[in-house]
């Protein structure tokens, strides 16, 4: 008996740090850029929150310049025909991921004619489930929330008229809550929570051919966190309640954008990015308190599992059309990939691939001030999950249609 709680509490951390590995990616950076589904968000440089795609952009954004905004967003997962392996029907589930407000800001001031600096402050990575503590797949996960703030330093280097460097040092705090049953089929739960601050880098090239075609390539790097924190259980087992560190990289990314003006009317632009969630091959779960009771959970090593993340791709076509001197409409289509594979997937992120369907809208309001909206609609295909009992968790089946709701806002001030 001792040792199949002990295998449950293992399970427990590792369902936790599991949802944490996925991660939520918030490309919501940038209300201008939203509007157009992200493409040629690497070449836009349209104004300085654009630089948290390319920071060699900030060169053409000229004197001291300062963008404010957010994004509401407004998740839609439910999840329907659940029911546990001997085929008990559960109650189906809405409301499951809640709405979240993502803000965004850019600061920029032009040092001399070659040298830009910015300071920006993101929310990269988030996530928030929740379900009801008595759902078949409770052993599975109950709520999760992740939340992540970015301040990024930046430095940006016009070499010539037509190449630009730029260099940024992100500086990530990252806080994470987690619970689901802590004992196999029962009411009692357990939670996991913790957090840390660690630091990566970023860097990217801006080519301009002329003044109306542009290319821009972008490499953001993975951050290793280890966050530290502790398990707490209200069980009656002593060794569901420990301080407790855990692994979590946040992942790379490499983007390539293109700009082109057509004429005077009308741009387009393209993306690629390629986002390396594989990086995340292992779970290493520490253990601080050492418990003669139960040396399986003492100090040390407690756990080390293989992960499947596989690395995605994200494709967005866009255009935009000026269609007076203070009104310019954005569209864009993009395909998100999912990174969990189907025998993967798990109730905390029932993720699959999804399609972006955006349109927004800048208003030039004078010469120093102008508006930026956007709205963007994200279908995702139908995801299942199917999970089979082990030792630790109950299976559980269940169908889920996901959609969300992008709502995108912000303003630019130029001194």
């Amino acid at each position: 008996m001792k040792k199949i709680l002990t295998l449950t509490a293992l399970g427990t951390i590792i369902m936790a740090s599991e949802a944490m590995a996925a991660g939520f990616h918030l490309r919501e950076q940038s209300a201008a850029a939203l509007g157009n589904a992200f493409a040629g968000a690497t070449a836009g440089a349209e104004n300085n929150s654009y630089a948290y795609f390319n920071v060699a952009g900030l060169t053409r954004q000229k004197g001291t310049q300062v963008n404010a905004g957010g994004t509401y967003i407004v998740p839609r997962a439910e999840a329907s025909n659940v029911r546990d392996t001997s085929g008990n029907r559960g109650q189906d589930i809405n409301n499951i991921v809640h709405a979240a407000v993502a803000p965004n800001g850019t600061i920029s001031h032009q040092l001399n004619e070659d040298v830009t600096l910015g300071l920006a402050l993101n929310v990269p990575f988030g996530m928030i489930t929740k379900y009801d503590p008595e759902w078949q797949g409770a052993d599975h996960g109950i709520t999760s929330k992740l939340i992540t703030v970015t301040t990024t330093p930046m430095v940006a280097y016009k070499v010539n008229d037509k190449l630009s460097l730029g260099a940024g040092l992100p500086i990530q705090y990252v806080k994470a809550r987690l619970t689901n049953s802590a004992i196999r089929g029962t009411v009692n739960d357990a939670a996991l929570e913790g957090d840390t601050v660690d630091v990566g880098y970023q860097l990217g090239a801006l080519y301009e051919f002329n003044e109306d075609t542009r290319v821009g390539v972008a490499y953001r790097s993975e951050i290793n966190h280890k966050l530290k924190g502790d398990i707490e259980s209200s069980s009656p087992y002593p060794f569901l309640n420990q301080d407790i560190s855990a692994g979590l990289d946040t992942p790379a990314m490499l983007s390539v954008g293109a700009f082109h003006q057509l004429n005077e009317k009308w741009a387009v632009m393209a993306e690629y990015q390629r986002v390396f969630w594989s990086s995340f091959d292992s779970l290493d779960i520490m253990g601080d308190n050492y418990n003669s009771s139960y040396p399986f959970v003492g100090g040390g090593l407690v756990s080390s599992t293989p992960e499947n993340w596989q690395d995605t791709n994200f494709f967005a076509i866009g255009t935009t059309y000026q269609m007076d001197p203070q009104w310019r409409l954005r569209l864009g289509l993009a395909f998100d990939q999912t990174a969990v594979k189907r025998k993967d997937r798990t109730p905390r992120i029932p993720d699959s691939d999804r399609v972006w369907y955006s349109v927004g809208l800048s208003y030039q309001y004078s010469d120093n001030l102008s508006f930026d909206g956007a709205f963007t609609y994200i279908s995702a295909k139908d995801a299942t999950v199917d999970l089979a009992d082990t030792s630790t968790q109950r299976g559980v089946y269940a169908e889920y249609n996901n959609s969300v709701k992008l709502f995108g806002l912000s303003l630019n001030y130029k001194f």
